[in-house]
């Protein structure tokens, strides 16, 4: 992503020349560059136009400085779409991001086109037992704890070189104010009631190994919303599909985005 100054976005990591603008926002542990190498590769330039923003305090922006909350990311979001050029446009959101393109939805409907969530956190925020509360608040600063949540929520069956490599792109590409403030912003914010029912056709993705956003969940929580939504649970993924499963998930979310009227 390229930056004017430290707050204001002036365009993002493109890849593509299709006529569908999709902007995809990625999840707590993630970045512009963080959806993985085998997704991004499968993705069809020629159909798509793909805009990979990082939040404030992510990526490019680190240093930015915030807000760090769902609502700043829409807004920078709409920024982007500005700035590229774009009146209507689809949206991708991973994790956390799944509850920002909601967001997005309920400031703008008139210019959002459809809406995939991958492993989408609610719009209504996260509850937590205790225990589960103390391990993510405690991840900004210990990457122990990211490990634990890493390997939790892909269903403790992948190596640990990997997990620690996630880690580490964390680690590297967010900054930890940021990524402590994101916790709060995506477990805790409650937009349910502004979001559009149905306003829009979505699709949603979760892993069969994930246990933080299962398809019990989706269906309570992000289908409510979208009652028209798709719903599609990968085999031998957990929460970061694009990693685990890349091919069949760049696969069928552009069979999705293809489908959706103009």
């Amino acid at each position: 992503m390229i930056v004017n100054d430290d707050t204001s976005v002036d365009t993002a990591h493109e890849l593509g020349h299709g006529p569908r603008t999709v902007i995809c926002l990625h999840g707590w542990f993630g970045s512009s560059s963080g959806w993985g190498q085998g997704f991004v590769d499968a993705l069809d330039p020629e159909r798509f136009r793909y805009a990979f923003l990082d939040y404030r305090g992510y990526g490019e922006r680190r240093g930015s400085g915030g807000p760090y909350t769902i609502d700043q990311i829409a807004a920078d979001v709409l920024e982007l779409a500005d700035d590229l050029g774009v009146e209507r446009f689809s949206l991708i959101g991973h994790s956390m991001g799944g509850s920002a393109v909601q967001r997005v939805l309920a400031l703008a409907p008139d210019r959002v086109e459809a809406l995939v969530g991958i492993a989408p956190t609610p719009a209504a925020g996260s509850p937590f037992d205790d225990e589960g509360r103390q391990l993510f608040e405690s991840a900004a600063a210990d990457d122990a704890s990211r490990e634990a949540i890493i390997d939790i929520t892909t269903g403790k069956r992948l190596s640990a070189s990997w997990i620690d490599e996630v880690v580490r792109h964390s680690r590297a590409r967010s900054d930890q104010e940021a990524f402590e403030a994101y916790f709060f912003a995506w477990a805790d914010t409650d937009h349910s009631a502004e979001v559009p029912v149905g306003a829009v056709p979505a699709l949603a993705v979760v892993g069969e190994h994930d246990p933080a956003v299962t398809e019990e969940g989706v269906r309570a929580t992000w289908c409510a919303l979208f009652p028209d939504s798709e719903l599609e649970v990968l085999t031998n993924a957990g929460h970061y599909p694009m990693f685990e499963t890349p091919i069949r998930l760049a696969t069928r979310v552009e069979e999705f985005l293809a489908s959706v009227p103009r």
